[in-house]
């Protein structure tokens, strides 16, 4: 082994070219771990109505560790992400001691039915609801779990459907069966029930509006709920109608009822005429 040049030359080699790895490596941690590379500063950039630097200090700038080279940019992301209102965040440095974050917020539609909110992309989370409702109240969506985006999506059908009235949804339900109740501008509560076809909710909904200028010439804003699950028709509920109990129901039914002979009566017969004496 040690006769041979070659050998002995390849091993020389290596064993120089392991020293030079290793010296740049001990001289790239080094220099990396100058202070001129600490981060100084986060930009941040996006839509951040809902979301200040206390905020961001408390929930995100307090998790990062490392510094330009070291910081790990996928765990950096998801804490931003993990803050109220942040719906994504995306990160890149700016050298030599900056991170640049462009954020983008949850855009509020409506409150679900376990405290979170609902986004105008039908997504849950988590936020402040007198935030969210600082230009208005939000509408009120419920549902099944994972229901979320199917009821955000009959929310602006619904919309679009009561539209020629004026009266927005202000509640939206979907039952455990499936079934669909409405709660519009004004308070009138709407049974639509289950969705039989594609066509099942827009044509229950189009014949109410249709017909509701009649209605509502009759009772005014007194009408309180409207039942569309009828196949050619709706039935509707206002403040101040009677309703009978069935028992009072089957009295009116089975009453009798009192005929008037149409004909003059009889006229009675002449007495006979007395014989004279």
């Amino acid at each position: 082994m040690w006769h041979n040049v070659r050998l002995l030359n390849a091993i020389a080699s290596a064993l120089v070219a392991l020293v030079v790895l290793a010296a740049l490596a001990a001289g790239g941690h080094w220099l990396i771990q100058r202070p001129v590379f600490t981060l100084k500063a986060i930009q941040i950039d996006g839509d951040v109505s809902h979301i200040n630097g206390p905020t961001l200090r408390a929930n995100a700038v307090s998790r990062l560790k490392g510094n330009f080279f070291t910081i790990d940019l996928d765990a950096t992301r998801a804490a931003f992400e993990a803050v109220p209102w942040v719906r994504h965040a995306s990160v890149r440095r700016v050298w030599p001691n900056q991170l640049a974050v462009t954020i983008e917020e949850y855009k509020p539609l409506a409150t679900w039915n376990d405290g979170r909110l609902v986004s105008v992309d039908g997504e849950l989370f988590a936020a402040n609801l007198a935030e969210a409702e600082d230009e208005g109240k939000l509408p009120e969506f419920a549902g099944p779990p994972g229901s979320e985006k199917d009821v955000t999506a009959r929310y602006y059908d619904f919309v679009k459907w009561f539209a020629p009235l004026n009266m927005k949804p202000e509640a939206v339900t979907l039952s455990n069966r499936y079934a669909w109740s409405v709660r519009l501008a004004g308070g009138v509560q709407l049974a639509l029930g289950r969705e039989r076809t594609p066509e099942t909710l827009a044509t229950r909904s189009r014949r109410f509006v249709q017909a509701y200028p009649q209605v509502a010439a009759r009772w005014g804003n007194q009408i309180e709920y409207a039942d569309l699950r009828y196949p050619n028709g709706f039935a509707v509920r206002a403040a101040g109608m009677r309703f009978l109990s069935e028992e009072q129901a089957k009295k009116l039914a089975t009453a009798p009822v009192q005929k008037r002979d149409s004909q003059k009566p009889a006229a009675k017969p002449a007495a006979p005429a007395k014989r004279s004496q």
